[in-house]
């Protein structure tokens, strides 16, 4: 089954795909409530993100690795300097700042402190 869809979504059938959890028989009332959802969940969500095939013409990567090695080293870089020591807190403060100040949204930054304060 999971070779099967794995299949479809490397030849981009994600319609096809998408119908695969509903024609399963769940053993319980519960299960195929959890099924049915996840399958809602999939189709509102991430079938669209998943046309792999139309990424590839595209010359898009698809792929996750690079940006989770580029968060890592970024991060890590960051982070783990000689001499400083992080609370989660703060190391997540100190994130959203300076994305914000990248991103051009510096005042957003200020915003959603006031929030939390």
């Amino acid at each position: 089954w999971l070779g099967i869809c794995l299949e479809r979504l490397d030849r981009g059938k994600i319609e096809a795909l998408v119908t695969m959890p509903g024609e399963c028989k769940a053993a319980c009332s519960q299960l195929a409530t959890v099924v049915s959802n996840e399958a809602d969940d999939f189709e509102r969500n991430a079938a669209e993100r998943m046309r792999y095939p139309d990424f590839r013409v595209q010359g898009v990567f698809a792929g996750s690795g690079v940006m989770e090695a580029g968060c890592k080293t970024v991060i890590g870089a960051r982070l783990k300097r000689c001499g400083r020591f992080w609370t989660v807190q703060g190391a997540n403060a100190f994130f959203a700042l300076r994305t914000c100040r990248l991103s051009g949204r510096f005042e957003d930054y200020w915003e959603s402190r006031e929030r939390i304060a």
